[in-house]
């Protein structure tokens, strides 16, 4: 009924442990009709602050999450972008990120 209705059909999430194209194959398989413009994750809010305030994150997420920010300035970071990622979080990279 959605799809018939005068409405924009979204998919909203906060995951951040996987990119958009990695979720999109995941619902796909679960049977959702859905096309990757329709979904919108806490990483697609955090690319879209990062380029309206035009700065170089610093990503503390995990792998699978970084080709949601291709294309996006990362070197000599001023920002830092905090996702789930376990991996990431031992001293030296926190003490990146402090600095």
């Amino acid at each position: 009924r959605l799809r018939s209705a005068p409405v924009a059909v979204r998919f909203v999430t906060n995951t951040t442990k996987e990119s958009k194209r990695d979720l999109l194959e995941r619902l796909t398989g679960l049977g959702f009709d859905i096309a990757e413009h329709e979904i919108f994750t806490s990483l697609t809010a955090a690319r879209n602050l990062l380029e309206q305030q035009q700065v170089r994150p610093l990503l503390l997420v995990d792998d699978k999450a970084l080709p949601d920010f291709t294309g996006i300035g990362t070197d000599d970071p001023n920002a830092v972008v905090v996702g789930l990622a376990p991996e990431h979080f031992h001293y030296e990279m926190m003490n990146r990120a402090f600095r």
